[in-house]
């Protein structure tokens, strides 16, 4: 496993990173979970991401699975570790229930909502401080320079320790630099975007942003939600143990299960077995070749998943592949 700074700070993350989005603490079991995260410490992964409303992710969704549920099971499988071995993120934004009776201060980005939130996942991590605490979406009602004032605030009394944002523009971003500068606080070193072999917008303005301005991008859904894994094919049914072959779980796989996705990961299956590759470890190794890519995040669910993504950190693509790549993702 490599590692790379984080942006412009001197935090070291591991190039393949691990999430927790359904899986730990939602679809797999505790004992499972945990196998999981002692495997990824094993294999060399020192950044593991969550959020205060995970697993399933989004509030008012059915489920019978409590929000936070992630944080608690992270936590105590992590206990076991020195805490300055790995690196932990989470996030706020959204109402801390899934039940739809939300309150006049239940969302969103205020001082108030930052520093409860802060202090929840604290007790469900059973940490003295995070990481890295990630403003799970931009508020468009908070004033930026009291969401950033809060979380400086945050860092001066030790709870946490560098500031992320997760699925903001180079707008926003370019904003919240102004007042960073302005006012001599805390700077935003990470933002985690949606970036994969079919999701690739931020090449066009963000990335070049966050590289000139020092902000890391950490990708997530970086295996297009488990469809760049190779193991979906066109006209045949989606494996019942996948997360498109579940009824439950096959919504969060719908938007990259289409017909012309699926033309793709045929064409890519091709070039990834020419170069001894499996396709999970091409678009990993893809991504890794944006230098202000620092991690990918993956949602492995078996021990053998974790295996194959994390070989992808040993693999460099040279210009005539990335190129063939792009020939396919393209068209």
């Amino acid at each position: 496993m490599r590692y790379r700074y984080l942006g412009h700070s001197g935090l070291e993350v591991s190039e393949i990173s691990m999430g927790t989005w359904i899986t730990i603490g939602g679809t797999l079991s505790e004992e499972k979970s945990i196998k999981l995260i002692d495997k990824a410490i094993h294999l060399g992964i020192n950044y593991f991401d969550t959020a205060n409303i995970y697993p399933l992710g989004l509030p008012n969704r059915n489920s019978s699975l409590p929000v936070g549920e992630s944080e608690k099971l992270l936590g105590k499988a992590l206990q076991k570790y020195s805490r300055d071995s790995y690196v932990v993120s989470t996030k706020l934004y959204f109402p801390g229930n899934r039940s739809g009776n939300t309150h006049a201060n239940s969302m969103g980005l205020s001082r108030k909502q930052i520093v409860h939130h802060c202090n929840e996942s604290l007790k469900r991590l059973g940490m003295d401080y995070i990481d890295i605490y990630f403003c799970h979406r931009f508020d468009e009602y908070t004033p930026l320079e009291e969401t950033l004032r809060a979380l400086d605030d945050l860092i001066r009394a030790g709870k946490i320790l560098y500031i992320g944002v997760s699925n903001w523009t180079d707008r926003q971003l370019k904003e919240a630099l102004e007042i960073v500068n302005q006012f001599g606080l805390s700077r935003v070193i990470a933002n985690q975007v949606m970036y994969n072999l079919f999701s690739r917008e931020a090449e066009d303005e963000l990335i070049p942003y966050c590289e000139e301005n020092g902000t890391g991008i950490i990708a997530f859904s970086a295996l297009a939600r488990g469809v760049l894994t190779g193991k979906y094919t066109k006209n045949q049914p989606f494996p019942e143990n996948s997360r498109g072959g579940n009824l439950e779980t096959k919504q969060f796989a719908s938007r990259f299960l289409k017909d012309n996705y699926l033309d793709k990961i045929e064409k890519l299956n091709l070039i990834a077995h020419e170069y001894n590759m499996r396709l999970s470890q091409l678009s990993l190794s893809y991504l890794l070749s944006e230098p202000s890519v620092s991690s990918c995040l993956i949602g492995a669910t078996s021990i053998e998943q974790l295996e194959e993504n994390c070989l992808a950190s040993d693999i460099e693509l040279n210009e005539d592949l990335i190129q063939e790549i792009k020939s396919v993702i393209n068209n």
